[in-house]
């Protein structure tokens, strides 16, 4: 009776085991997260940093290089716009393309070669859209031609190819202003373009055209650029004005030519 008695003593209940694996889930989960959180706080101070420290080269960049047209604090003289609230596309645009810091005043700026690399660039945009938000750079995904090509095709007909021409190759506007050829720019460049409308060309938002149909956009002018003509002479691709002079100048040229020959040889 007395040994009975003993051994239902020392015997360890059930719910002690069960206490003693939630008392050892709790503190192996509290451990994980205390470290998770740490080294998340870790990688967060390091972007902070690395972000600010790309800002802060951008803005040495700009002070020494576009701040004679645009102020030192970006908000626009009598020489260039405010760049507040134009985002880091429109830098990598206007810089990426050679058109900034411009040559010489003129109805609009030429593009030219890069002044910048690449990492100065995405540093001066850094720095531009701290001041205001913007359009930002496009992902890769959005640029990088893999869209519908035919969906493109028509929304650029009815969006772009006024100014553009048909097959991207520009076109002459008004006070020494012009439509640029497409037929070489990249897709990046192309995106940008649309989102912050430089110098003549209307800004094609996310209501007027979503990024998808960008993207599409953009697949239509690679085609364009990949495929050229196969029917022989393109004549600039500017439609059938110049192909109308083109047979008035040759064509008749020639025939008044075999005229001539024909009446020289008759006499």
């Amino acid at each position: 009776m007395f040994n009975r008695t003993k051994s239902k003593k020392g015997r360890r209940s059930p719910m002690a085991t069960v206490s003693l694996i939630v008392v050892g889930l709790m503190t192996t989960g509290g451990a994980y997260a205390l470290f998770s959180s740490t080294a998340n706080a870790d990688d967060s101070t390091t972007t902070v940093a690395s972000s600010q420290s790309k800002v802060n080269e951008g803005q040495k960049l700009f002070a020494s290089n576009c701040a004679t047209c645009h102020g030192l604090d970006a908000q626009g003289t009598s020489e260039g716009p405010s760049l507040i609230g134009v985002g880091a596309a429109s830098v990598d645009f206007q810089v990426g393309t050679g058109r900034m810091p411009m040559a010489a005043q003129g109805p609009q700026a030429e593009e030219k070669p890069a002044q910048f690399t690449d990492e100065q660039i995405d540093a001066m945009g850094a720095y531009v859209a701290s001041l205001g938000p913007g359009p930002a750079v496009p992902s890769t995904s959005l640029t990088d031609g893999k869209g519908d090509a035919a969906e493109g095709a028509e929304l650029f007909r009815i969006n772009c190819a006024m100014c553009h021409n048909v097959a991207g190759a520009g076109g002459a506007l008004t006070e020494g202003k012009y439509a640029p050829n497409l037929q070489t720019v990249s897709g990046k460049h192309i995106y940008e373009a649309m989102a912050t409308g430089p110098q003549n060309m209307p800004v094609f938002n996310d209501l007027n055209l979503t990024p998808e149909q960008k993207a599409d956009i953009i697949t239509y002018l690679k085609y364009v650029q990949d495929n050229k003509s196969p029917g022989g002479f393109a004549l600039g691709s500017l439609g059938p004005v110049a192909e109308g002079l083109f047979i008035w100048i040759f064509g008749l040229g020639a025939v008044v030519a075999m005229t001539v020959w024909l009446t020289a040889k008759t006499n």
